[in-house]
């Protein structure tokens, strides 16, 4: 099975956290579902520039990794992903979205009012016990 390494962003201003979601997908257990900006960690990369590289490009914005969250591992039925999340903080609650289709600041009881990807789902959990 593929392996895919992703960093992921879970970005807060305010108490308020930045949910993203995906477009159209041919893959139907990701399509336009919530997930967490962020992206695939480069050969040579840490996770944790991966997070910082990605948000500015994915959504022209500029945030402060504050520390490493948790680590999720998921299968899917066609590949298998590792996801290292980060809390970040920013200064703006300004968007450009490039990659999905719409997004949500809300707060962490707020969370599970979305339909989010099966991987994003721990962290979803981890956020709402915190």
């Amino acid at each position: 099975m593929k392996k895919v390494n992703v960093a992921a962003a879970i970005i807060i201003n305010d108490n308020r956290i930045l949910c993203v979601q995906r477009g159209d997908n041919n893959l139907e257990y990701i399509s336009k579902k919530f997930e967490f900006p962020g992206g695939k960690i480069e050969p040579g990369e840490l996770p944790s520039e991966t997070v910082v590289r990605e948000i500015r490009e994915e959504l022209d914005m500029t945030i402060l990794v504050e520390k490493e969250y948790i680590i999720v591992e998921h299968s899917y039925p066609d590949f298998h992903l590792r996801m290292h999340s980060y809390i970040c903080s920013t200064k703006t609650t300004e968007v450009k979205l490039s990659e999905h289709i719409s997004y949500k600041w809300l707060l962490k009881e707020e969370l599970y009012q979305l339909d989010w990807a099966a991987a994003d789902l721990p962290i979803v959990n981890a956020l709402a016990k915190s």
